[in-house]
């Protein structure tokens, strides 16, 4: 019997999920890729900025210390954020209708649908990246959600 491929996506996105294994943060494991023209441009994990302490080396997270639900008070986090550390290290040109992969797990290595915040969202749209697809959940490991980035334009006009 032949063997199956993997699809584009999948492909990728496991690829996103291998970069997220570099993450230093305690409460999330988030990988990010940027992709154009079947070319990986760059990568992403969330972790502290260079040459500051990770919280995994601190053994320490501010936010879980103060009970800070997930998705809020993010300016008391140490981390840069996967899909901002992607966008950093790419250059506009190769990010101007890119697609960014982004696959993320939960404290306990469960996988979780991979959604970026309203700050990564700001900068994925100044990229002029095209679309975001994240890994959906737990439940359904290969499958994903396509957001196409002008809806994020529409939404917030």
């Amino acid at each position: 019997m032949p063997r199956q491929r993997i699809d584009k996506e999948n492909y990728y996105l496991d690829i996103a999920a291998t970069v997220s294994e570099r993450s230093t943060c305690l409460r999330r494991r988030y990988g990010a890729i940027i992709v154009k023209n079947d070319v990986i441009v760059s990568t992403g994990y969330n972790g502290a900025p260079r040459g500051r302490l990770n919280c995994i080396d601190k053994a320490e997270c501010l936010r879980d210390q103060m009970n800070i639900p997930s998705g809020e008070r993010y300016e008391l986090c140490r981390s840069v954020h996967a899909e901002a550390n992607a966008i950093i290290s790419a250059s506009r040109e190769n990010m101007l209708g890119a697609t960014l992969y982004l696959v993320g797990y939960d404290r306990q290595g469960e996988l979780i649908a991979a959604e970026s915040c309203t700050m990564c969202r700001r900068l994925i749209i100044n990229a002029g990246i095209h679309r975001v697809i994240g890994r959906a959940g737990a439940a359904t490991p290969d499958k994903y959600t396509v957001t196409r980035v002008k809806d994020w334009v529409a939404e917030e006009n």
